[in-house]
């Protein structure tokens, strides 16, 4: 193993830091896939009651509907520049976290009724 890792850095030092740097960047994104296919295969965090710790892209995945459908329920740009909790949105707005937590809720059970159940 170290010879032919000896053989290739001696033939082409550029190209197999290249490969390395490339190895290890997959490496990492692999690990992050298999972390969150893990955490979200779990079904407690499906439908999970909205908290103040939440941002509106979590609760969005945990209740299985569509990103800009929690953004328009909070009048959020598309990219609203970062994840922001539910709680520093509240706070920005001068509003309880409650408030935002209906108003996510009642879109979120509107676009349900309209989709229909799930297969």
């Amino acid at each position: 193993m170290f010879s032919l890792l000896r053989r290739i850095w001696q033939a082409a030092p550029v190209a197999t830091v290249i490969l390395g740097g490339a190895l290890v960047v997959s490496l990492f994104f692999a690990v992050r896939l298999v972390a969150f296919w893990i955490y979200w295969a779990d079904p407690a965090h499906r439908d999970q009651a909205i908290e103040p710790w939440m941002t509106p892209g979590y609760v969005a995945h945990s209740w299985d509907v569509p990103r800009e459908l929690a953004f328009e329920a909070l009048g959020l740009p598309p990219a609203p520049g970062g994840p922001r909790s539910l709680q520093e949105l509240a706070a920005e707005r001068g509003v309880a976290v409650e408030d935002l937590a209906q108003d996510l809720q009642a879109a979120i059970e509107a676009f349900r009724d309209a989709r229909g159940p799930r297969p």
